[in-house]
């Protein structure tokens, strides 16, 4: 059994460098869930404008809800459902939802073009505005592929070394906490009894953010981002909070 690695702050780090082989296993989104969702979004945010649907779903069937800017909030809002369909893989000892969805906010000068099929196909062929919505998916799979789990300040780069989402930017990972912008009352959700969803904003980084969290914990890299007023709406050129300064290269 390999021994469990850990990151200078104490964190464990988990690494998923081999997938299994399997055959796929097509799935169908819950209709129960994908409405209470649908609902909240609404009640929470807007009107859900259009869902990004699958053609062909793996383990859970992922749609992607998207809520126009308006005046309350200025910026496109996107959610998954289905990812809470299953419950995560919760190791002993750990205290942590097993049920949890992702979000992502995008400034009003996004390229969501949503009049009919084929204009917003035709947006998101390009990489620059589609990677916000491949890597919602991409993650709300993440942790039923691995059989795994995701939550609070988790981080997960594009590869080994956070290579850049696409070729207009340099953020390069991905980190999970729930969103200023949206407010307390977005991040819970109580299904039934049974089934309470948190929702979960992934917040793009730098190489260098990701290394420092590793290394002195995400409570130090929220307080970089308040102190470099750092929000949850994307900015792909932002400020790189952690790049190394002066001769020496000290934080």
């Amino acid at each position: 059994m390999t021994e469990q690695e850990y990151s200078e702050s104490g964190n464990p780090i988990y690494r998923y460098d081999d997938k299994k082989d399997r055959e796929l296993q097509p799935a169908i989104g819950d209709g129960e869930n994908i409405e209470a969702i649908s609902n909240h979004i609404e009640n929470c945010v807007g009107k859900v404008e259009t869902v990004f649907h699958e053609i062909v779903s793996d383990i859970v069937h992922i749609e992607v809800h998207w809520v126009k800017p308006t005046d309350k909030f200025p910026f496109h809002t996107l959610v998954t459902s289905g990812m809470s369909d299953l419950p995560m893989t919760i190791p002993d000892g750990y205290d942590i939802n097993q049920y949890i969805e992702l979000c992502i906010l995008l400034p009003e000068n996004w390229t969501i073009d949503g009049t009919d099929f084929q204009t917003m196909e035709e947006a998101f062929q390009d990489e620059n505005n589609y990677w916000p919505v491949r890597w919602l998916k991409a993650i709300a799979r993440f942790p039923h592929e691995y059989e795994t789990f995701l939550g609070y300040g988790h981080t997960i780069p594009n590869g080994e070394l956070a290579a850049p989402f696409s070729e207009n930017t340099k953020l390069g990972c991905m980190l999970l906490l729930p969103s200023l912008s949206l407010g307390n009352n977005f991040f819970e959700l109580k299904v039934n009894e049974e089934k309470t969803i948190n929702f979960y904003c992934l917040y793009p980084l730098y190489k260098e953010e990701m290394d420092f969290k590793l290394k002195k914990g995400t409570d130090e890299l929220i307080n970089k981002f308040e102190k470099y007023n750092i929000r949850d709406v994307v900015d792909i050129n932002r400020k790189n909070t952690c790049l190394k300064k002066g001769f020496l290269g000290m934080w």
